[in-house]
């Protein structure tokens, strides 16, 4: 397990407002009210990619899937080379891009990285979106990617296409639609079952490893009806609540880093396989 030290503080203006960090990016990027346009997105997939998410998203869904994914224990592989296998999937809930996954990851880390944040929260932006592999060993993307919400108590209407959660069965279900549903007010969100997909799935894989900073943001960086939008807030503790200022630190630099500028794999490669190397051995179970 790496020993680095918990970090919080640590982060250079966590609270800075999207439109402030959005300023540094590429001068060429698209204004920040295009981003997440989720009523005319670049691909007709988008929709029905939420149709069918919000549909199948059940308790026992979420339930089932932790029980045949978790823990990983399935394909060793390194950091680099599970970013290079991830690279044939082309993500169906994305409204805003096309570029290829590992394109993403260095765009994304590489935004960190310009703006002098510590070196996990640069390799964080690198690995954030690998649980997405789980698309690649047969997975539905409807399973994997996409926007993330709490199962088992009430949905909140910031969730994006909210009505379509009418088609769920669980919409029926009384004891799932109360405000805390099958929680306790406060008993964080450890306890609390999300719906399923790559941010749990590769925050399992790398818990032992990096600070808890870097684990917010792997494990509630889809969640944007927490991070974004202030639901939930009665399902929260405080230790939520402090450590959701890093995933807000984040959120800016997955979404607005999406331009059409492509990284240099290549040429960056060899800097991120020395920074992967400084955090985590060289594979992992997934």
């Amino acid at each position: 397990m790496n020993d680095q030290p918990t970090t919080t503080g640590q982060l250079q203006d966590l609270d800075l407002l999207d439109e402030e960090r959005k300023l540094r990016y590429d001068s060429n990027a698209k204004p920040q009210h295009e981003f997440r346009n989720y009523e005319a997105p670049q691909r007709d997939s988008v929709k029905d990619f939420y149709r069918a998410n919000h549909r199948f998203q059940t308790l026992d869904f979420v339930l089932a899937k932790k029980r045949a994914f978790l823990p990983p224990v399935g394909k060793r592989m390194g950091i680099w080379e599970a970013m290079e296998t991830l690279n044939q999937l082309v993500d169906d809930s994305d409204p805003d891009t096309d570029a290829t996954q590992i394109e993403h990851l260095l765009q994304t880390a590489e935004s960190i990285r310009a703006d002098g944040h510590p070196r996990w929260f640069i390799l964080a932006g690198l690995i954030h979106d690998l649980g997405k592999l789980l698309c690649l060993q047969g997975e539905p993307q409807w399973a994997v990617v996409g926007d993330t919400f709490p199962v088992g108590c009430r949905y909140s209407a910031s969730v994006v296409y909210y009505d379509f959660f009418r088609e769920n069965p669980d919409w029926t279900v009384d004891a799932y639609q109360t405000e805390c549903g099958i929680y306790e007010p406060g008993c964080g969100l450890d306890n609390v079952h999300i719906s399923w997909g790559h941010d749990e799935y590769l925050y399992q894989v790398v818990k032992d490893y990096l600070p808890e900073e870097a684990l917010y943001m792997i494990r509630y960086h889809s969640c944007y009806a927490i991070h974004k939008e202030g639901a939930y807030g009665h399902l929260m503790n405080d230790r939520d609540r402090r450590l959701f200022a890093a995933v807000r630190a984040f959120n800016p630099y997955d979404l607005y880093s999406k331009v059409d500028t492509r990284p240099n794999v290549a040429q960056l490669r060899p800097y991120y396989e020395e920074l992967i190397s400084e955090y985590f051995p060289p594979s992992l179970s997934w």
